[in-house]
């Protein structure tokens, strides 16, 4: 049965405007912008909606009050839900450096949601990172790739994506691994220089872990990774769009250099998303929460900045807030941050990322305002999911 929903603003191929998308089952078979065709049922969404591709967050450590690290699938899949609910309707969980048991157990605790559709893959931020840019990472856990360690992760077909620091010894070779294995290499956590982070794109590196954050900065005798990341066309770069990771004037500078279809926004999630201000873990080290903002807890007080508290949706309407264009173009460089570019990073284009016919009919519907009224996964109807406490 094929069901049309039309909507004042529907964000596809290259336009936002006026239109409708036809869905039967769990794909969408059509979308347009001219006059709807016939189908056997038809829902109109109401001439403020805007009607967007479902988001997919790539880097994500949890939300709702759970983590996906600690090896608890029940845990993990409140976190997902979490998201979902608030329009991710595709999700790859990060974890964070650990041992190595530590990493297998959090790797085949996931692989069940991955096999159920429940997450698009798992991302192992770490444990191979520099300890000078370990952020929110404990740096007891830091260590060079070996070999013999990465292998069996890379073989299980659950992980999607490593981050690693390629200064660290072995990092160029563990970079070739994990590209030959058909998995995404990041750069991220790293203090290489721009020579060298050069030298892991042509290892096979594709994707830029947070920008700017828990990376050498950029000077102007040592440009560094972020300069070497942004130029090249093969990399897609993340970054974290809540406003307290990366200055907002700073994403118009990234987005000239790259474009949109290059930069991912993720969120950088951890357990405390949707949750209050207090204290949360995040793998083993101790997060305080205060207005929103997650940061490792010291002894001298708050650390480093610990992930964010956002959702895709809160990232989604701060792209086109603080976009200096037409609604309309602000409305499709933020689709394709959230959703297309992300897809297309993972390997996922075509099946999710965007509104066209024979993708999964994964949508959101936001308001005029951009709050998620409603989101639709695999052409249902996601219930919201009771918070954590």
């Amino acid at each position: 049965m094929t069901t049309l929903l039309t909507a004042g603003t529907v964000v596809a191929a290259g336009t936002a405007a006026p239109g409708w998308v036809a869905v039967d089952g769990d794909r969408i078979t059509a979308v347009g912008h001219d006059a709807p065709p016939a189908a056997d049922e038809r829902r109109d969404l109401g001439a403020d909606a805007v009607l967007v591709p479902g988001f997919v967050d790539q880097h994500v450590h949890g939300g709702a009050g759970a983590a996906f690290t600690g090896g608890d699938t029940a845990e993990a899949l409140r976190a997902v839900r979490f998201h979902r609910a608030h329009g991710t309707t595709t999700t790859v969980a990060s974890l964070v450096a650990a041992g190595p048991a530590e990493l297998r157990r959090d790797v085949a605790a996931l692989a069940e949601l991955v096999a159920d559709g429940e997450l698009a893959g798992v991302h192992l931020e770490g444990p191979w990172l520099a300890a000078a840019r370990c952020g929110a990472h404990d740096p007891a856990q830091l260590r060079d790739p070996d070999p013999a360690e990465l292998a069996p992760l890379l073989a299980s077909g659950v992980v999607r994506m490593v981050t690693l620091a390629p200064e660290r010894a072995g990092g160029l070779a563990a970079i070739r691994q994990i590209a030959e294995a058909g998995v995404v290499a990041a750069v991220g956590h790293t203090d290489a220089s721009y020579a060298l982070t050069r030298k892991a794109i042509a290892a096979g590196a594709r994707v830029g872990t947070h920008l700017f954050n828990a990376m050498a900065p950029v000077h102007h005798r040592e440009p560094g990774p972020a300069i070497a990341l942004m130029e090249d066309p093969r990399v897609v770069v993340e970054l974290v769009t809540d406003g307290l990771h990366v200055h907002p004037a700073l994403w118009t500078h990234v987005l000239a250099a790259a474009g949109a279809d290059r930069v991912a926004a993720v969120t950088d999630a951890m357990a405390a998303a949707g949750m209050p201000d207090g204290d949360y873990h995040l793998g083993a080290l101790r997060v305080t929460v205060a207005d929103r903002v997650a940061r490792v807890a010291g002894a001298d007080g708050p650390g480093p900045i610990a992930g964010s508290t956002a959702t895709t949706a809160d990232l989604f309407a701060l792209i086109v807030a603080h976009a200096e264009v037409p609604r309309a173009d602000a409305l499709l460089r933020a689709v394709a941050m959230t959703a297309t570019t992300p897809a297309r990073a993972l390997g996922l284009a075509g099946e999710v990322g965007a509104l066209e016919p024979g993708a999964r009919a994964d949508l959101v519907v936001l308001d005029a305002e951009l709050r998620v009224r409603e989101v639709h996964r695999a052409g249902r109807v996601v219930d919201a999911v009771p918070l954590a406490g």
